[in-house]
């Protein structure tokens, strides 16, 4: 599954799916897109395009991933729209790299993911206890 930001620019604004609205989706795509049921109907033909693609693959993920793209879903939902753009540019610019530099730049995230999760050890200044 590619980035929930990628862009496609493939969609021509005649094609039907560019203008499907919030009532037109089936159950189950309104069910996987549930986050995005608020905005829908004002994302870019493209945007809309590609939830439908995930929408479409989402049957035929297994759990972990099911539960990863809602998890994307949501925090895309949140975002504002600068943010969603930045998103796309990192995502971009990330996508040029050869792949002993994305190698390298997973390595490193993993490695701050490691130390964040360490680092939320015990605190006893939130433990509820009166001083």
């Amino acid at each position: 599954m590619a980035d929930i930001g990628a862009i496609k620019n493939d969609l021509s604004p005649d094609d039907p799916a560019a203008n499907v609205t919030w009532a037109q989706l089936t159950d189950q795509q309104r069910m996987v897109l549930a986050p995005l049921k608020t905005e829908w109907d004002t994302l870019r033909p493209w945007q809309r395009e590609k939830m439908l693609d995930i929408a479409r693959e989402y049957p035929k993920m297994d759990a972990q991933k099911q539960q990863r793209v809602q998890k994307q879903l949501v925090k895309w939902s949140r975002m504002t729209p600068y943010e969603r753009e930045n998103a796309r540019k990192r995502y971009q610019q990330f996508q040029s790299l050869t792949p002993d530099k994305k190698e390298a730049l997973r390595k490193q995230w993993k490695e701050h993911q490691r130390k964040a999760a360490a680092s939320e050890g015990y605190d006893p200044e939130f433990d509820g206890a009166e001083p």
